[in-house]
């Protein structure tokens, strides 16, 4: 289907019978897929941090699936190598001709959906090579460049809770990702069902219901969602609140921000604000999509400082005094 032939409401129906087909075998967790979402159609790249057993992992693999992507999964390891991830070439012999020919053998980056399992496990040599990727969308093998198939999303996953043998990723790499997402404990009822349906016989599965060439016009098709001007100067306002430098600062960032976002912020609230209108099937961004995806796209561009350490403070309670005094 062509851009010319997909409308906002079209859009939000086809986003529904996504979030429905994901809810064939995934209990819960909309608020993720959704953000899954609007990851895919801005692309940008996400960062999810969760306990072990919250079906980080299902998630993406299930989403590959209802969106007819190719999925590939890489679980990063300390003694892994950036050829592990991109690919190498190797020789090999012409039978024809006797010679050795260099043969690329690709690596597992080259899919539509990557799942970088515990991307903190991994040495930094590792983690540059995978977000060089993730930035420029193609590889380098002894000098030859090779594009990534479009669309391409990278879902990284950290465990909060396991930090020995990690290799935290630095503010300006984590800044390259587009949200940081939470995935928490579900909730009681959609807990029995996962636990009714995953240890009954038989397994629920999931039908396609877009396609590559939908996706490719659903990107192109969220640039063009017209912002106003006010709506620009909202997504400038509340970045710029973020930094306690500035005079538009707000005071919880004065007294307990170190660092604040940077202006990939500004320019990812505004793509994710138009992906959730056109989600909803709306034709132009609104104040409350902005609110919406603020606290994903804030929360891991800001670094606190030690007083918020020893206050208890968290990211969560200044992105929500940005929100009140911004953008409400």
């Amino acid at each position: 289907m062509s851009t010319n032939e997909w409308t906002p409401a079209r859009v939000a129906t086809h986003c529904a019978r996504v979030y429905a087909e994901m809810g064939k075998v995934i209990a819960g967790q909309e608020t993720v897929i959704e953000h899954i979402m609007i990851g895919l159609l801005c692309r940008g790249h996400l960062l999810v941090i969760g306990l072990p057993g919250l079906a980080k992992t299902l998630i993406a693999k299930t989403f590959a699936g209802c969106t007819h992507l190719v999925y590939s999964r890489i679980q990063f390891t300390p003694d892994m190598m950036p050829s592990d991830i991109t690919g190498v070439e190797i020789l090999e012999e012409d039978v024809s001709t006797g010679r050795r020919v260099p043969r690329f053998m690709a690596g597992p980056i080259f899919a539509n959906i990557i799942l970088a399992d515990e991307i903190n496990r991994t040495p930094p040599r590792t983690q540059a090579a995978m977000l060089q990727v993730m930035q420029e969308n193609e590889v380098t093998i002894n000098r030859r460049t090779l594009a990534v198939e479009q669309p391409f999303l990278v879902i990284a996953t950290q465990n909060p809770i396991e930090q020995e043998g990690t290799y935290p990723l630095p503010e300006a790499q984590l800044d390259r990702f587009m949200m940081k997402l939470d995935i928490t404990y579900p909730a009681r009822a959609d807990e029995l069902r996962m636990l009714r349906e995953t240890t009954s016989p038989g397994t629920a599965s999931v039908t396609p219901v877009m396609t590559k060439e939908d996706i490719a016009a659903l990107q192109e098709m969220t640039r063009a969602v017209p912002v106003a001007d006010d709506m620009y100067e909202l997504a400038v306002r509340m970045v710029r609140a973020t930094r306690p430098e500035t005079p538009d600062a707000v005071e919880m960032a004065r007294k307990y921000v170190r660092w604040g976002a940077s202006p990939r912020a500004c320019q990812y609230l505004i793509l994710a604000a138009k992906a959730r209108a056109l989600m909803r099937g709306n034709a132009c961004v609104a104040r409350e999509d902005i609110a919406a995806v603020a606290p994903p796209i804030l929360a891991h561009r800001i670094l606190l400082n030690y007083q918020a350490k020893a206050e208890d403070i968290q990211v969560d309670a200044v992105i929500a005094d940005i929100i009140t005094h911004c953008a409400r």
